[in-house]
């Protein structure tokens, strides 16, 4: 029988070499990614942390950028900004939007995406070409838009006088404003949302479609009880972040209606950029900036507490 008991010190000397190399090829790879990570965190730091501690200590002063001297007044630009009228129109005008833009944009770019996912030809170009206005700047949307809701040559009304409908004041009227607006985003935004969805899709086991197929489900039964629910995750990820972005819509408010007409179009960051750029009123500018952070974290964690339990994965 042989020996083994000289090898014991051997074996031992073995692992911890073995564990000592592991060691230090984990700190080098951490120290790689820590070094690939810096430009983000130094970047991070500076011009996003910073800026956040500096506009919550600027809520608390009457900060003028023309005066030399700030006054602390500690809540009161928040009471201010409570009992201001136009705070709470603008507040709802912002809510109204993002509300009818996400839906819009999740349920156009869902549909997108079911369409280009099917067995046609071609439909590599398709994705292509509904994702081209994404690429767009907002002056060029904005501009774009505005001609061809004219009321009196606009592309939009000239369809609808096929149909017998008058000419729209689209910009002009206060009840369809804001829908115009929506449609305009939906229009321009709905590209990436549909290559989300595409990529969702595309992650569903094929086998659920063909045991559907299999047991006699229409295309409707299979889409309502295959696709949708697996498809939760996506969706609240579009949602979620469709609500944070147009919940600081600007550039199509200031370039299509300027916030009109009167102040049915304005919003948060319209109101925030007429306080702040306008008015000089920098202290109250953050508040408006900080509150709106708040109430976007508060409806970001709603949608995570009440539809991020329905997700299946």
């Amino acid at each position: 029988m042989a020996d083994t008991t000289g090898m014991l010190p051997e074996t031992s000397v073995t692992k911890r070499v073995a564990s000592g190399f592991q060691m230090r090829l984990r700190t080098r790879e951490a120290v790689i990614a820590y070094i690939f990570l810096a430009p983000f965190i130094i970047f991070f730091s500076v011009f996003v942390v910073r800026a956040v501690i500096t506009a919550v200590q600027m809520s608390f002063f009457d900060w003028h950028i023309m005066r030399p001297v700030h006054k602390d007044v500690g809540l009161g630009n928040y009471i201010e900004l409570l009992n201001d009228p136009v705070w709470w129109q603008a507040l709802r005008n912002t809510l109204i939007f993002a509300i009818m833009t996400v839906t819009g944009t999740t349920v156009v770019s869902l549909l997108c995406a079911v369409a280009v996912t099917q067995r046609i030809r071609a439909a590599g170009f398709f994705r292509v070409l509904l994702y081209m206005p994404q690429l767009l700047s907002v002056g060029v949307v904005g501009l774009t838009w505005v001609w061809l809701l004219n009321t009196q040559f606009g592309v939009i009304n000239y369809a609808l006088s096929w149909f017998g409908i008058p000419p729209v004041n689209w910009l002009g009227n206060e009840n369809l404003v804001l829908p115009a607006l929506s449609l305009t985003t939906i229009w321009w935004g709905f590209g990436f949302p549909m290559l989300i969805f595409i990529a969702g899709l595309q992650g569903i086991p094929e086998q659920l479609y063909e045991a559907a197929r299999i047991d006699g489900g229409n295309g409707w039964q299979i889409f309502r009880y295959i696709t949708l629910p697996l498809l939760r995750p996506t969706i609240l990820f579009v949602t979620v972040t469709g609500l944070i972005a147009h919940f600081q819509v600007f550039g199509q408010v200031f370039i299509i209606s300027n916030g009109g007409p009167g102040r049915a179009s304005y919003t948060v960051i319209f109101y925030l950029f007429q306080q702040a750029w306008t008015a000089f009123r920098m202290g109250y500018g953050a508040a408006v900036a900080i509150t709106l952070a708040i109430i976007i974290a508060t409806f970001t964690i709603v949608q995570f507490r009440f539809f991020g339990r329905r997700v299946e994965y």
